[in-house]
C-alpha cells in the first residue's frame, strides 16, 4: 500500500521502549518497501516529520524515534490506541548487493534505516555498530550477523570510532590476500558517514550511505531538501559513491527551515531544538 501525498490515520499497535531516548512504534498495516526509504509521520497540531521504516514485514512495519526536539519528544510519548498520519513511503532505498563481501556501518539511530537492510544481505557481512555508550546501541538482541560495536566512552567494545575497525578490516583483507568488499553501506551522523566515504574513495570501494536534510513534503515539489544538486527526498536519501563525488554540500552545508544554508554543524543544533 501507498499514501503519496494525502496522510492516512494508523493505530499504533505496539510500543517498545528501547532506553529512555529511542522508542519504536509500530502499525499493523502492510507497505510497499525497500530499505532506506521513509514515511513522512504526522502528529496532528504539532508538526509532520520523515523518518524511516526500522521494521518491516508482511502485515506490520515500525519506526524507531530518537528524542531530539519537540516533535519527536510528542511521538515518544505516544502509546498503542494513539493515532497518527502517515504518507509514503518516498525516496530511493539502498541497492542491495548479493555478495558476502559487504559491510555494513551504523552510528547511532542510523542503525534504524540500516536494520531492515542487514536483514536481507548475505549473513557473512561485516558489521559495525557505534553509539555514545552500550546504553545507546539500538536493537542489542536482533541479528542472527556477528555486530562489532564501537562507543564514546569504550563501555561496549572498541573505544573510538567505526571508521577505526572499518579501516582495519580493510587492510586485513589486503595483507591476506582474501576478497575486498563489494559494497559498504552506511547510515549515522554526517560526519561519520563522510569518513566512511573518504575511507572507501581512498581504496576503490563502492558505498552507499543514507543521507538526512529538512523536509517538508516527501516528494521533491519544495526543495527544502536539497544537497547540492541533489533533492535528497526523491534522488535520495540513498546516495552511492558516483553521486556522492559530485555533491559539495555532503558533509559542509544544509538548509534551515526558512530556506537559509548554514554550517552542518549549525544545521544539527537546530534540529535538536
Amino acid at each position: 500500500m501507498i499514501f503519496d501525498r494525502k496522510p492516512v490515520m494508523v493505530q499504533v499497535t505496539r510500543k517498545t521502549v528501547h532506553n529512555p531516548g529511542f522508542v519504536t512504534l509500530f502499525f499493523d498495516l502492510a507497505i510497499d518497501f525497500q530499505p532506506g526509504r521513509f514515511i513522512m509521520v504526522w502528529l496532528p497540531g504539532v508538526d509532520e516529520k520523515p523518518y524511516t521504516i526500522s521494521y518491516h514485514g508482511p502485515e506490520r512495519f515500525g519506526i524507531t524515534i530518537e528524542a531530539k526536539g519537540r516533535f519527536s519528544r510528542q511521538a515518544l510519548s505516544l502509546s498503542p490506541g494513539d493515532w497518527v498520519g502517515i504518507r509514503g513511503p518516498f525516496g530511493n532505498g539502498f541497492d542491495i548487493i548479493p555478495s558476502p563481501h559487504v559491510a555494513v556501518v551504523a552510528g547511532g539511530c542510523g542503525m534504524a534505516p540500516l536494520a531492515p537492510l542487514v536483514e536481507r544481505l548475505d549473513p557473512n557481512l561485516y558489521f559495525v555498530h557505534g553509539a555514545r555508550t552500550k546504553d545507546f546501541i539500538l536493537y542489542p538482541q536482533r541479528f542472527a550477523v556477528k555486530r562489532h560495536f564501537t562507543t564514546d566512552d569504550g563501555s561496549l567494545g572498541h573505544r573510538g570510532f567505526v571508521t577505526d575497525l572499518l579501516a582495519a578490516e580493510i587492510r586485513r583483507r589486503k595483507d591476506q590476500a582474501q576478497p575486498q568488499f563489494d559494497m559498504v553501506y552506511a547510515c549515522g551522523p554526517e560526519m561519520m558517514m563522510h569518513a566512511v566515504f573518504t575511507l572507501c574513495e581512498a581504496h576503490g570501494i563502492l558505498c552507499q550511505v543514507s543521507l538526512e536534510r529538512y523536509m517538508r513534503c516527501g516528494f521533491g515539489v519544495c526543495g527544502a531538501c536539497v544537497c547540492s544538486d541533489q533533492v535528497v527526498c526523491t534522488d535520495g536519501p540513498v546516495f552511492n559513491s558516483d553521486q556522492l563525488q559530485k555533491m559539495t554540500d555532503f558533509n559542509r552545508t544544509a538548509l534551515l527551515k526558512s530556506g537559509q544554508p548554514v554550517a552542518l554543524s549549525e544545521y544539527v543544533s537546530w534540529r535538536c531544538q
